[in-house]
């Protein structure tokens, strides 16, 4: 396939848009083909279009204040731009919406981008790549949202099974290079880092490891059962391994199950995301779902125990550390977001789940795919 060249002149780098608005698990699945760019190319301008509440995973927050230079805290890119979409939907003509996307359009033409990659497939983010007005724009041939492809320049169809390798083939394609998934580094932040330290001098004072479990899920259908978690974390309990119970507030329905079902074995910690961020870097093992911690806690290199029900882990299953991945149900793949767990979910026991943490607890070594068992 030919390849324009977009590069600004000869010898400057080339500026390149990302547009992968959200949600947690779909930003960190992009990051590794990003992260093969940065790498190849470390002297070319990359900023990022993102949801609000994403921003600390490509930049970091010390002492309160967002850093603005790329370095240990904001390590992929060079600019962030924040799109509030969530609010945007919520009141399409107000004032401050209007205003908002407004700014976000004049601060992305204001960098002149060459290229812009809508990393998403959706129509809102094909707008927004749109409003850039980068010389080329690109996308998937098949995108989530199928009008979307309609504002495309130029059209990749992917081929590969995995969600981060399908990145890297679209992101490959429009730069006109060969990208492979490579190591994503996530902001070091001060800040949060020292929040966590403390927090669990508080929690475990005899500096013990812990499991950290992540038991809510984006709907339903992908949801394991509260009093099941709560029961794992009672068994890990009785065998003298410390369970954290990660909550997005104090009252988080899911979480408080989970600690009521644990008998007193599990103990809750409400985070932000910066928190999380911290908390997964000093686990020894993560259990959660098909969701965004599982695949912060993939990006980050720690063990994990993912149990999936009707997605398919082949497509977006835990990359590039040890795992031990958990589904009943074959090779059925179904994004619907139903309302009631899926029955192979369902199927899914504490046994299951607590020898798969014991192996991975004991440095059982995996394929850095996850090893299914079905």
């Amino acid at each position: 396939m030919a390849i324009q060249d977009h590069s600004l002149a000869e010898g400057l780098p080339r500026r390149v848009l990302i547009v992968r608005i959200g949600a947690m698990g779909d930003v960190l699945h992009a990051m590794p083909a990003v992260a093969a760019l940065r790498k190849a190319h470390p002297e070319w301008w990359i900023g990022w279009v993102v949801e609000p509440r994403w921003l600390p995973l490509l930049r970091a927050t010390s002492d309160g204040s967002w850093t603005m230079e790329r370095g240990e805290a904001m390590p992929l890119v060079d600019r962030t731009f924040s799109a509030s979409t969530r609010a945007w939907k919520k009141k399409p003509f107000a004032w401050e919406t209007l205003a908002d996307i407004r700014s976000l359009r004049r601060g992305l033409r204001s960098d002149a981008f060459d290229l812009c990659v809508d990393m998403q497939g959706s129509i809102r983010s094909a707008v927004i790549g749109r409003m850039a007005s980068a010389k080329s724009f690109t996308g998937m041939a098949d995108p989530r949202e199928k009008p979307a492809r309609w504002m495309y320049d130029r059209k990749i169809q992917a081929t590969a099974a995995h969600v981060i390798e399908q990145g890297c083939e679209l992101l490959g394609a429009a730069v006109g290079e060969s990208l492979e998934p490579a190591q994503v580094e996530l902001p070091r932040d001060e800040f949060h880092g020292q929040a966590c330290d403390d927090l669990l001098e508080r929690l475990l004072p005899g500096g013990e490891d812990f499991v950290l479990m992540a038991p809510s899920a984006g709907w339903g259908a992908k949801q394991w059962p509260a009093e099941r978690f709560g029961a794992v974390a009672a068994e890990l309990g009785r065998r003298g391994i410390r369970v954290l119970v990660n909550a997005a507030h104090e009252m988080d329905r899911v979480g408080n199950e989970v600690i009521r079902a644990s008998g007193g074995y599990g103990i809750t910690v409400p985070t932000d995301l910066g928190d999380l961020i911290a908390l997964t870097r000093r686990a020894s093992l993560v259990i959660a779902g098909d969701t965004g911690p599982l695949h912060l806690a993939a990006a980050l290199k720690r063990p994990v125990v993912a149990l999936f029900g009707p997605t398919n882990p082949a497509r977006n299953g835990p990359y590039g550390t040890r795992a031990r991945v958990l589904r009943h149900g074959g090779e059925r793949s179904d994004h619907r977001r139903l309302a009631e767990p899926e029955a192979g979910l369902l199927a899914i026991t504490v046994e299951e789940v607590v020898e798969a943490a014991m192996e991975l607890l004991a440095g059982a070594t995996g394929d850095g795919r996850g090893k299914v068992s079905e």
